[in-house]
């Protein structure tokens, strides 16, 4: 006991003498360990630029939960299939579903979502406004993963509401998140692209309840080349931190094509963010003030004063649905990517221009509560989107279209922005499905990737695992 007592008397004693100081936390680094197999053969077309089985805004497409990993995906016979293996574990079980994906259209994603109130797994599936689909297991699958058969009648059947609950006739982006107490909450938009609005429906371990809609479409909006009156609100992400405040960071794209200063572009502008204390229940603005209720009549709007963080006008083909996290301190940081201006005031082709002259950006609320941007120095060479992860350590790392990784310091205010993976042998088509849970479980960044192919020949889809500072 007494040496014990004498070792933490030294190791208090150096914390607090002045020029003794203590070990620095390490800095962001990736050490590849593994790459396994999902599908030797999953579908494959292209369609808005990307691909189904890797639209980075899935959450989940990849998810990790008390020790054991779950993804999913559609196969060359168009076969919803979900599979998960143990953490570490090179082969995957899977269980095929009864649903096959209806159309050629890269937003009808897989996504999961875990309500750990009853150990349920939930997923929603093959929607762009439309009807969406869904199914969930048996209660308490997760919780024992070790001792539960991974079978196809651990899982309910495929059903057109929640549980009854229709939601909407245009639905889009499917979006779960975990409450602090439990709960599930799916985020969704509601409407056409230009035209919609985002609203959150809740599972509370036995019943779905249809919260409401949040944002609006609707108000006047004008560049300097003209106007528009209609709109939708697209989400970088939605995301409950440490204290269990929910944030979002969004932009805005418009209807109409008159803001932009030419017809190869896209209507997106500003970055904007928006927070909130009740579970989503009303909104406020960085300075705190509510600006929407969900379910009200007060939705998000564009007029609205306070949301833009980062301004930007719609001639620079801002990115939408890009990447956001939260740090240890509740901090909210996103990635968001454009072209910026030293490259021209008006692109011309979203995709061309962006593939040649797109950059992200790390945009972060600092302890000061002031906002940060910083260009990360690597060409995109795409143009899609990044995913945003933050380590232990709260070191950030940018997941870069092709499977690279970026990676930033806290202790540099993250202007240390540097590659540490090039992709190489990846032979990724492009945006990747990062799983965010799985850092805190282990201190592993994995991403489930698709290879390159052409026109409609199936390719091999993947999940590549990377140690991080422990």
């Amino acid at each position: 006991m007494r040496r014990r007592a004498v070792l933490a008397t030294a190791i208090l004693a150096a914390v607090a003498t002045p020029g003794i100081a203590r070990a620095a936390d390490p800095g962001p680094s990736v050490t590849k360990k593994s790459t396994t197999q999902l599908d030797a053969q999953a579908v494959y077309f292209v369609s808005y630029d990307g691909l189904v089985n890797n639209n980075s805004f899935q959450k989940n497409g990849l998810l990790t939960y008390k020790g054991h990993q779950y993804a999913a995906w559609y196969t060359a016979s168009r076969h919803a299939v979900v599979a998960r293996r143990a953490l570490g574990a090179t082969a995957w079980s899977t269980v095929t579903l009864s649903h096959t994906l209806k159309s050629d259209d890269s937003h009808n994603v897989i996504s999961m979502g875990v309500s750990k109130v009853d150990g349920r797994l939930h997923l929603n599936l093959d929607s762009h406004s439309d009807g969406f689909f869904y199914v969930k297991s048996v209660a308490g699958l997760l919780d024992n993963p070790a001792s539960t058969a991974w079978t196809s009648a651990v899982f309910g059947a495929v059903q057109t509401s929640l549980d009854g609950v229709a939601l909407t006739s245009q639905f889009t982006y499917p979006q779960f998140i975990a409450t602090p107490e439990g709960k599930l909450q799916l985020s969704y938009r509601v409407g056409i692209s230009g035209n919609g609005r985002n609203a959150l429906a809740e599972y509370d371990g036995s019943t779905w309840t249809a919260l409401g809609e949040w944002s609006g479409s609707t108000g006047t909006y004008t560049s300097a080349h003209g106007s528009s009156t209609a709109r939708n609100m697209y989400l970088h992400g939605i995301d409950y931190d440490v204290n269990g405040r929910l944030h979002s960071f969004f932009t805005w794209r418009e209807q109409s094509a008159a803001v932009m200063c030419s017809s190869g572009g896209i209507t997106n502008h500003d970055t904007g963010y928006v927070y909130s204390t009740d579970r989503g229940r009303s909104w406020r603005n960085d300075a705190g003030t509510v600006v929407g209720t969900t379910g009200g009549s007060n939705t998000v709007a564009v007029t609205d004063a306070g949301l833009v963080v980062d301004s930007l006008d719609p001639d620079h083909s801002l990115m939408n649905q890009e990447s956001q996290s939260t740090d240890s301190a509740g901090l909210p940081h996103a990635i968001i990517s454009y072209v910026p201006g030293r490259f021209g005031q008006c692109t011309t082709d979203y995709v061309t221009d962006r593939t040649a002259n797109g950059r992200a950006f790390h945009l972060r609320k600092n302890a000061s509560g002031g906002w940060q941007k910083t260009e990360i120095p690597i060409a995109l060479g795409s143009s899609q989107r990044t995913k945003l992860v933050l380590d232990t350590y709260d070191n950030a790392y940018a997941v870069l279209p092709y499977g690279r990784i970026a990676g930033a310091s806290k202790a540099s205010g993250y202007t240390d922005w540097a590659l540490l993976y090039d992709g190489g042998g990846l032979n990724a088509f492009g945006e990747v499905v990062v799983d965010e849970t799985r850092v805190k479980a282990d201190n592993v960044l994995s991403f489930m990737y698709q290879e390159k192919s052409s026109g409609t020949t199936p390719s091999a889809l993947h999940v590549v695992d990377f140690a991080l500072p422990a």
